[in-house]
């Protein structure tokens, strides 16, 4: 036992501690043992969160951000591994002469006062930590605890129990930590090539693992399936085997299904019973198999063992389940090891899902270069993957290594898609969108990539709440739909929901249930007149084109169409009618709904010209059909549909033999060849002047053929941007402002969009 142990043991004179970085998990639940031992605690860092206000309710005096004055009267200061030497609170408890240790010795000190529990292994340290915990409160006096995350089937991740004798801790093998246990029994899950940032190999690290079980005083109880722990354990004194075969306890007869698993305990030879894990996995039996070995060397009954299986509930990040429902499961994993990713996936195979999607963020650029063959071939029990930036983890990058070494490394393997999606904030547009009925999908990593799968399972938490009741003919939804794909010039970010109704019914419903929400909802049609901003569009955008809003139906001189009929669809239907007036529509690229909001136009005519009856779904919710002449229309502005939607029209043509028909066809076909480009565009970016066309004007200016990256104005018609190939939204509003300040500078004009620019700057949800 350590000086500093002793120090814990006496009660009677509160020890002064103080811990930087404890915001992080592992220093935040020695916090906790120290707090409930008794002990004066303070810490500092450079961030608040949760779990520092919990423990400032607990009686920790807390500071952020890092600072010198927080140690000046500490009897001792731990830091955890993230911790520089030239952190300003460690340098201050350095230069005062106060003892400083890292976290391992800290909790060295308090487990040496108790029997204690170390559970090591490369994999699944947290959950066998937490069962061999929760397994020990059914049977014995209370046990103490700390595992590496948030347990809440143990209410939190440590605790210390006055009255128990037994701790059980977790113990991390990373930075050869430990080498400082000396516990009563150790349990040996795995021993595997990792953490290559701190070790030279395997060799080393067998090292580290046998100066433990040369501590341990009592049991040692290890994976008889791994043959490295297998080679370190075997012959030593009190060694427990457990298995699929040939083990001390063997598990047999396993059974996944419904995301439990189940299977019969035998201990040489003989039947102990059968038990049910509340979580799923084969890995998960094997984990459990060492707690069941832990529990009956420390006194459990079967009982109470196979009792407190069957409620164990499984460790945040540990196969978590964030989203269930009729359509999507969301999971999250902590795995970051090629090992523990293959435990993973196999278990989501048990769920029988129609896909199985990942994404996965690398973890070290060590680890990326050292297994990235191992990881390619490990993730080809996925059906398609998604692969982030690398977190570092403090660590330095290494040139050339990064996600996409994990993508290729896939792609050498097999057949398995995987793709690119750079940093995690924006990771979720991608995937999210990639979504089908059925699919599983798992977000695997140890840094911050759960992030990206709560803000999924949010966002389909609203997008189900749309399908409520509506057959899928009726209503197609999906998440961080692209706009690009629904826009003329290629550019935008995603829509947050996407929507395309097919009935009215189903229209109303979604205008309502957004309005009585509070929920931005935009209505787009193909987009021609249409520029999103790369940040996307917040809330639910709708696009009404299928059903009844693509129907297209000719009575005699009268043409009715849905919102969502595209102008080329509506002047071929009348060519064939043998109705004229609508030839100039043929070179449209927008849409009757898109068209009546703008009042477009072109070769003198404007669309509400035609205009009969107009059927809208009003502001009040009512459906509401009104003649042509009862609607307020302008130059590209009609008020009455600021806040109404366009639900269908009824355009009059006028009888005309085929010849003339087809004659002003190929003259509009004609003209429009001659005077715009062909390449991908917004159609006009500015209303033309009372001084001249805006196209004159930027023609005078010289900007013709000016461009900001991939924007350029056109060599055809200077109102015209034109997207040369994967553009961003950024750069055509940058050119805008540059034709504008020009305008306004050289020539004393005000250029004004006529264009709709619409979505954030940035990506906010």
């Amino acid at each position: 036992m350590t000086e500093f142990s002793k120090r814990l043991m006496q009660r009677n004179t509160p020890a002064r501690v103080h811990l930087i970085g404890v915001a992080g998990s592992g220093m935040s639940g020695l916090a906790t043992l120290l707090l409930e031992m008794g002990h004066a605690v303070s810490g500092c860092d450079r961030v608040t969160s949760s779990e520092t206000e919990r423990l400032q309710r607990a009686g920790l005096q807390f500071s952020s951000p890092h600072n010198a004055l927080s140690v000046q009267d500490a009897e001792v200061v731990v830091y955890s591994s993230a911790i520089r030497s030239e952190n300003v609170a460690l340098a201050a408890a350095r230069e005062l002469g106060i003892p400083t240790i890292r976290r391992a010795e800290c909790l060295a000190a308090i487990l040496a006062t108790k029997d204690g529990v170390v559970i090591s292994g490369t994999h699944g340290k947290t959950t066998t930590s937490a069962m061999s915990a929760h397994l020990l409160r059914q049977g014995i006096e209370q046990p103490s605890h700390y595992v590496g995350a948030e347990i809440p089937v143990l209410g939190c991740n440590a605790h210390w129990d006055e009255s128990g004798t037994v701790m059980v801790a977790e113990g991390d093998e990373s930075d050869g930590t430990l080498v400082l246990y000396a516990p009563e029994h150790s349990i040996v899950l795995n021993v595997e090539e990792e953490h290559l940032d701190f070790y030279s190999g395997i060799e080393q690290i067998k090292e580290v693992f046998t100066t433990l079980l040369d501590k341990t005083s009592g049991s040692i109880i290890y994976c008889g399936e791994c043959p490295t722990a297998t080679e370190l354990c075997a012959s030593r004194r009190g060694a427990i085997s457990y298995g699929w075969n040939d083990a001390d306890y063997v598990a047999e007869e396993v059974v996944e299904q419904g995301g439990r698993v189940s299977f019969n305990v035998v201990v040489q030879g003989e039947f102990l019973g059968r038990v049910e894990l509340g979580v799923p996995g084969r890995h998960n039996v094997l984990n459990a198999m060492a707690a069941i070995a832990l529990a009956r060397a420390c006194g459990v009954n079967m009982d109470g063992i196979t009792r407190a299986l069957a409620t164990f509930a499984g460790a945040k990040r540990r196969f978590e389940t964030k989203y269930v429902s009729d359509q999507f499961r969301i999971i999250d994993d902590y795995g970051h090891h090629p090992t523990e990713l293959a435990a993973t996936l196999q278990t989501a195979r048990s769920l029988q899902p129609k896909r199985l999607l990942v994404l996965f963020q690398p973890h070290r650029f060590s680890r990326t270069q050292k297994l990235a063959a191992e990881f390619g071939d490990a993730l080809q029990l996925a059906d398609r993957v998604f692969v982030t930036d690398v977190y570092a983890a403090s660590e330095s990058p290494i040139e050339g290594v990064g996600g996409q070494t994990i993508v290729d490394a896939v792609h050498a393997a097999g057949a398995t898609k995987a793709e690119f999606v750079g940093a995690v904030p924006q990771a979720h547009y991608v995937v999210g969108n990639a979504l089908k009925e059925g699919d599983v999908l798992i977000t695997l990593g140890a840094g911050n990539v759960h992030e990206a799968g709560t803000k999924i399972a949010r966002d389909l938490t609203l997008l189900e709440s749309f399908n409520l009741g509506f057959s899928a003919d009726s209503l197609v939804a999906r998440l961080y739909e692209p706009m690009r794909k629904h826009s003329t010039m290629l550019v935008g970010g995603p829509a947050q929901i996407w929507l395309e109704p097919g009935t009215t019914e189903v229209f109303a419903h979604v205008v309502s249930f957004c309005r009585e929400r509070g929920i931005p909802l935009r209505v787009v049609g193909r987009g021609s007149n249409l520029l999103v901003r790369d940040g996307g569009i917040r809330g639910v955008v709708m696009h009404p084109t299928r059903g009844e809003f693509g129907e297209v139906r000719v009575e005699g001189d009268v043409i009715h169409a849905g919102a969502g009929v595209r102008f080329k669809k509506l002047a071929m239907a009348a060519q064939k009618a043998g109705l004229s007036g609508f030839e100039w529509m043929e070179g449209i690229p927008g849409n009757v709904g898109g068209g009546m909001r703008m009042n477009a136009g072109a070769m003198g005519t404007e669309t509400f010209d035609q205009v009969v009856t107009m059927k809208l779904l009003m502001e009040d919710g009512e459906v509401r059909e009104l003649r042509g002449d009862e609607i307020e229309s302008h130059y590209r502005n009609v008020p009455t549909l600021r806040l109404n939607y366009v639900l269908s029209v009824c355009f009059k043509g006028v009888p005309a033999p085929a010849e003339e028909i087809a004659e002003k066809m190929e003259e509009s076909m004609q003209k429009r060849r001659r005077s715009q480009p062909l390449a991908a565009s917004a159609g006009c970016i500015f209303k033309n002047p009372e001084e001249m066309p805006a196209g004159m004007l930027v023609d005078r200016l010289g900007l013709k053929e000016s461009s900001i990256g991939n924007a350029m104005v056109s060599t055809e018609h200077g109102n015209f941007i034109i997207n040369t190939g994967k553009a961003t939204a950024t750069e055509v509003l940058d050119l805008i402002k540059t034709i504008r300040k020009k305008a306004h500078e050289e020539m004393g004009i005000q250029l004004d969009t006529e264009v709709q620019i619409i979505g954030e700057d940035e990506a906010q949800f």
